[in-house]
């Protein structure tokens, strides 16, 4: 299965950005609102700048406390943000996701930023793709 195809399956196609002068403060409660588990630093929405989740923002509570709340996003967004494009495969992603230790990846096209994936859409792409390869071994073996 391709990115674009889970893109395409995705409820929630447009990709929630925050700009770099959010604070991490803003950042938690657009992830809360959105009921999210990652948002993207771009100051024009198209530009890939770096990416906070929650698992960033509960590390950074645990490590400093409530006081990095009001601290710019850009202390603890990732800079070297991992990206794929719309026609890599599911296999790809789930690999490279796996090896990044991360859940969240933008797909950008051109530079663009077009979309976000995480690990559950991989998941559950590749678990409607297995449903239909079993339903189509269970017609050839019963003959249909």
């Amino acid at each position: 299965m391709l990115v674009s195809q889970i893109l395409k399956s995705k409820s929630l196609p447009d990709v929630i950005t925050a700009r770099r002068d959010a604070t991490v403060q803003n950042i938690a409660e657009i992830l809360s609102r959105a009921k999210i588990g990652a948002v993207i630093i771009s100051d024009d929405g198209v530009t890939v700048e770096g990416i906070v989740s929650e698992r960033d923002i509960v590390r950074e509570i645990g490590a400093r406390g409530s006081s990095c709340l009001s601290d710019p996003v850009t202390k603890i967004m990732t800079r070297k943000v991992i990206s794929c494009t719309q026609d890599q495969n599911a296999d790809q992603i789930t690999h490279a996701m796996t090896e990044g230790r991360f859940r969240h990846m933008p797909v950008v096209q051109d530079g663009r930023l077009i979309g976000l994936i995480s690990i559950g859409d991989v998941v559950k792409a590749r678990l409607s793709e297995l449903a239909m390869e079993k339903d189509a071994l269970e017609g050839m073996i019963k003959g249909f």
